[in-house]
């Protein structure tokens, strides 16, 4: 039996199985107690609700997962890939357009397995929870928009990465590393004014208090910012947010409508000064460059395995191939990445609490910032008791519990 065939089939399972498991403990810890920090926030019946939101998700994702894996599964039992690489060769192109082309293929066939998903999650159950604003039309439009840009960029990415494996030789992976970086870097500097304009309207901020307060905030801390402005999330969803993008002088403070209709100038504020504490506390530095280094890891060790014939041999491939190879170490990879995304998650929630602390310390007003998480939590049906395991398998935010008790300990 092929090594990597074993362990690829377990890996796909036990990555299944352990999702299920933690979101089946999940789905144990709801309480129908509501916490007593949130008895004057949360009436009865809308914790019921949330609930009734957790156990949906739950079951959606649960049933998502395993027929994703299943799918899989029979996909490489089945030759799949090895019929697809012989489609895609067809063509009678090089190397790099026939990896394209692979690509593609796989792609258009995951979109079409996962949209019946889509749909159901964005028309059904965020319908059916109050959530959802987006219409027929902008569901489609997205998608379309989501093609062009998927195709251009990663058109980009994967022509990058097939030329330098193909013809760089030994040093390919670091190559491909530095390419990547670059790109990454790119599209970070470009996304706030040509990328995410093509799916939201973002209107500059209008004068008044909100505005004045945000922007004598950012100066007081010293965090230059290009501009302020409001985003047409309720286009899409009732869920309200907060964040900035880019980087250098091209950073921008983004608000969604919703979150300015939810929250007082205060909280909005508050919520600001935490997002500002993730840039001035070097988190988002920090991120950046160990993903970086994860990255340039993955491509030195893909560089081992592209042309394995044993790794080929478990998908039931005729011709060794990079862009083929490039799928296999993806899914031969799974376990690692598991595990790395388990650490990644833990250093993001110590960030969170440390963003939390430094928006307590610079507005001088913990209870701005708690009240916003307590009106996000109400209004985003938030599951208050979640399992510690699958905070600790999933959360890249601590429990808003936890980050309430931490802000009421705060000496300011």
């Amino acid at each position: 039996m092929n090594i990597y065939f074993i362990i690829i089939i377990f890996s796909l399972t036990g990555a299944c199985l352990l999702g299920i498991i933690s979101r089946q403990l999940n789905r144990g810890a709801l309480s129908l107690e509501l916490p007593e920090e949130f008895k004057t926030t949360f009436d009865p019946e809308k914790y019921r609700k949330s609930q009734d939101y957790a156990k949906a998700g739950i079951g959606f994702e649960n049933v998502t997962s395993s027929f994703m894996t299943t799918v899989t599964l029979l996909f490489i039992v089945w030759g799949g890939f090895n019929a697809l690489d012989i489609w895609a060769a067809g063509f009678g192109y090089g190397e790099v357009v026939t990896g394209l082309i692979f690509f593609a293929g796989l792609a258009i066939l995951s979109d079409i397995l996962s949209m019946p998903f889509s749909v159901y999650q964005t028309f059904v159950i965020e319908e059916k929870f109050g959530f959802n604003k987006t219409n027929l039309k902008t569901f489609i439009v997205d998608k379309i928009k989501g093609y062009l840009l998927g195709g251009i960029i990663g058109g980009i990415l994967l022509s990058g990465i097939l030329i330098f494996f193909s013809a760089a030789g030994q040093l390919a992976w670091l190559w491909c590393w530095i390419f990547i970086v670059v790109v990454t870097l790119a599209i970070q500097y470009l996304a706030p004014t040509l990328i995410l304009p093509l799916f939201n309207k973002f209107t500059p901020l209008e004068e008044g208090e909100l505005k004045d307060k945000i922007q004598n905030f950012a100066t007081t801390n010293g965090f230059e910012i290009s501009g302020i402005f409001m985003i047409d999330g309720s286009k899409r969803s009732t869920k309200a947010n907060a964040y900035f993008t880019g980087f250098g002088k091209k950073k921008r403070i983004a608000l969604f409508d919703t979150l300015i209709n939810e929250l007082s100038t205060d909280e909005i504020v508050a919520v600001l000064a935490h997002e500002i504490g993730h840039s001035k506390l070097g988190h988002v530095r920090k991120m950046m460059i160990m993903s970086m280094i994860n990255t340039g890891l993955i491509f030195l060790l893909m560089s081992f395995f592209l042309g394995n014939k044993e790794l080929f041999a478990a998908f039931g491939m005729q011709h060794i191939s990079i862009h083929a190879g490039l799928i296999f170490f993806a899914l031969l990879y799974t376990p690692v990445s598991i595990v790395l995304s388990i650490f990644s998650s833990a250093r993001s929630r110590k960030h969170e609490f440390e963003a939390d602390n430094f928006a307590a310390a610079t507005t001088k007003n913990p209870y701005a910032l708690i009240g916003a998480l307590k009106t996000l939590s109400v209004s985003n049906l938030s599951n208050l008791t979640p399992h510690p395991f699958y905070v600790w398998l999933e959360y890249s935010h601590p429990p808003v519990l936890k980050r309430i008790e931490n802000l009421k300990s705060q000496k300011i």
